[in-house]
């Protein structure tokens, strides 16, 4: 028997087919799922927290706001399209990334593990409070919704509580959201470039919590420190 014969012999069957490798389409869907966090999901934040602001100057002004945004022609196609399809992919795909991620807060309390821990419940929270909301405000009520009839659903305890934990998970997770943004998006590049972006991201993150719950302070004690806007 030759050589040639006795290595052909020693090689298995099944090493001979060498499979094809999968490709791993996974970042691009992580991609996505970023951008659309900032795009438009988190511009629709700043739209709503914007809007929901002229709370505090007077109740008047808050439902001509909403009355406003109810007359946008071809609303319901442009929400679908820009709000409810963009936040049903980033919130349930979020949920499939939170599912397959394991921290290890138990065995590494470092601060990014405790940020990765944070940003996946704060995410899982504000899916549901901000689905729930739109829900209530797009569908049950027909956006008919005024200042009195969202005062009086905080005037209940379990509501209040509800809409503050809900504002504090959107605006942890929207900051830093945006910090994550600029490092997969290549926009902040090394680790200075990394911390300063942190800490915009982190002042984003809080500014957007004040405003809401100075949203919610508006409406449960009828506060409107910017009244005189509209004097």
């Amino acid at each position: 028997m030759s050589a040639k014969t006795v290595a052909t012999a020693e090689i298995p069957p099944e090493a001979a087919v060498v499979p094809a490798a999968v490709p791993d389409r996974s970042y691009f869907w992580d991609k996505i799922h970023s951008l659309t966090g900032i795009i438009p999901i988190g511009a629709f934040l700043v739209e709503h927290f914007w809007s929901n602001s002229y709370a505090l100057v007077s109740a008047d002004l808050y439902n001509r706001q909403s009355s406003d945004l109810q007359t946008i022609p071809w609303r319901v196609p442009v929400e679908a399209l820009l709000i409810w399809i963009p936040l049903l992919y980033h919130g349930f795909y979020g949920i499939y990334i939170w599912s397959r991620g394991k921290a290890n807060i138990s065995r590494y309390s470092y601060g990014a593990n405790w940020m990765y821990v944070m940003q996946r419940w704060t995410g899982l929270v504000a899916f549901v409070f901000i689905g729930w909301h739109v829900y209530v405000e797009r569908f049950l009520t027909q956006g008919r919704s005024n200042y009195f009839d969202v005062a009086a659903t905080l005037s209940h305890p379990l509501y209040l509580s509800f809409y503050v934990i809900g504002i504090l998970a959107v605006s942890f997770h929207f900051g830093n959201g945006l910090w994550q943004f600029s490092n997969k998006w290549g926009l902040a590049v090394g680790a200075h470039a990394q911390r300063k972006a942190a800490w915009v991201a982190g002042a984003i993150g809080v500014l957007f919590a004040v405003v809401g719950l100075l949203i919610v302070c508006a409406f449960v004690f009828h506060w409107q420190p910017f009244q005189f806007y509209a004097q």
